[in-house]
């Protein structure tokens, strides 16, 4: 038996150790869309402190190619100690299995296990939902939703959709979407997904452009050339604009009276006169007695980092 007073002992007690510095808590995020893979280390403030970026082809991917773009983009994870990983997917995805469904532009995304591939990458835990759905957790945790149970967050741009956060949780219920694809115009163009008159055919950059070419604008031209271009038409134009993101959002408004809806994405290139537009075809359209009258505001961070806030928000709310 060795004695405590013995010149053997080699490991000091633990009162005797020095204290080691404890390990920053860190919190992980990928945005997983088409032809991207984002991955980045927040703090538990919402501050970004190391991101990194990969690429794969869309329309010719395989799973191996999904694999490889994963793991480039998680090596930025390697030196951190992670409470855990959200990831922010487009697609139809279920959080419960880990997998993404279906995602229309990218068939190797059908029934990818996103979860188990980045879980074996990192070996955080690693939880994933709608990228729509999940920005609503970034605003709630680290934007303009802060303290309040119940809002919309809305992505603007290419893509398009809206997350609900009602009374305190995120409204995603199996088999639900982000809304891109709810019915605004019987008759209108052919959408991916197969259907017509999808609220993403009128309220999406793709529509802005075809209309702006259509009107003798010019070809590629952006919001904020519109808005900013001082031509009557133009105004126009990014008005109708306004107008048709705002279809949907009544829809929103009318189902579950979110009264906040927050603006991300391309929707900040519109400035005051857009963000009005939209706030005033809210408030035209949806009688708000007894409920909050509608409000619209525009978030002020930085467009890259809305999905990997949703996804930092994702871990903070299974803390």
């Amino acid at each position: 038996m060795v004695h405590k007073s013995s010149p053997l002992r080699l490991v000091p007690d633990a009162a005797e150790r020095p204290a080691s510095p404890p390990a920053a808590r860190r919190l992980g995020a990928v945005e997983l869309v088409p032809g991207r893979v984002r991955a980045a280390v927040l703090s538990m403030a919402g501050r970004v402190l190391d991101r990194t970026e990969s690429s794969y082809d869309a329309a010719t991917a395989t799973p191996a190619d999904i694999d490889r773009a994963l793991a480039a983009a998680a090596g930025c994870f390697a030196a951190h100690e992670l409470q855990g990983i959200g990831v922010a997917a487009a697609g139809l995805v279920d959080p419960l299995t880990g997998l993404i469904l279906e995602v229309n532009d990218v068939p190797a995304l059908h029934g990818y296990p996103v979860t188990e591939r980045l879980g074996a990458l990192t070996g955080a835990g690693v939880r994933v939902e709608h990228r729509a759905r999940l920005q609503v957790l970034g605003d709630r945790w680290f934007g303009a939703g802060r303290g309040r149970r119940t809002f919309a967050s809305v992505s603007t741009g290419e893509v398009l959709g809206v997350g609900v956060l009602y009374d305190g949780e995120v409204m995603a219920p199996p088999g639900g979407r982000s809304g891109a694809d709810m019915t605004v115009s019987a008759s209108g163009e052919r959408c991916t997904c197969g259907n017509r008159g999808c609220w993403k055919t009128l309220a999406t950059t793709g529509w802005l452009r075809a209309r702006a070419r259509a009107a003798g604008l010019g070809d590629a031209v952006s919001l904020d050339a519109l808005v900013n271009g001082g031509d009557a038409l133009a105004g126009r134009v990014v008005e109708e604009y306004a107008h048709n993101l705002a279809l949907g959002l009544v829809n929103v408004q009318q189902l579950f009276a979110p009264g906040l809806f927050i603006l991300h994405g391309e929707a900040r290139e519109g400035g005051e006169r857009f963000r009005t537009v939209v706030e005033e075809r809210l408030q035209n359209a949806v009688a708000f007695v007894g409920a909050e009258q509608p409000r619209v505001l525009v978030g002020t961070g930085a467009v890259d980092d809305v999905a990997l806030l949703g996804g930092a928000g994702l871990v903070l709310s299974h803390l």
